[in-house]
């Protein structure tokens, strides 16, 4: 069951992230109870020398997608900040959007884990991969 609509999880994008993380031009492919999907698109504004997306794209997209992870988990947004993220850069992307799927593995009171897989479109094999803690205020 779905508890965050994509068209939701769009607006949290829009309503909620600074102007340079909104750059990169992220949209909501699919949210889920405790996931989320997010397209990176191609741009070679964000390729580094040797034409590969930077891994500061790749980790910001991350990030974001967890976001919106915790928030379908939880049912909604709501302040959270990012504790500690950890990428690991696996293989490069030339010319092609990523896929970035969130899962939240733990969700707490005070904190959700979550393990982000980044895919080039049409490849099996991931990118990159990180995993995130989230603290939550009270």
């Amino acid at each position: 069951m779905t508890t965050l609509p994509t068209a939701e999880a769009d607006k949290i994008l829009a309503d909620n992230f600074a102007p340079w993380v909104q750059a990169l031009g992220l949209s909501v492919a699919e949210t889920g109870e405790r996931h989320a999907v997010l397209r990176l698109p191609w741009s070679g504004q964000l390729a580094r020398e040797g034409g590969g997306l930077s891994g500061q794209a790749l980790m910001a997209a991350a990030d974001t997608a967890c976001v919106i992870a915790v928030s379908a988990a939880r049912g909604g947004f709501g302040p959270m900040t990012t504790v500690q993220q950890s990428t690991t850069f696996q293989r490069a992307v030339v010319e092609v959007d990523v896929l970035v799927t969130a899962r939240v593995t733990k969700l707490g009171r005070r904190l959700a884990f979550v393990d982000v897989t980044l895919t080039a479109e049409g490849e099996q094999e991931p990118a990159a991969h990180a995993a995130a803690v989230y603290a939550f205020p009270g």
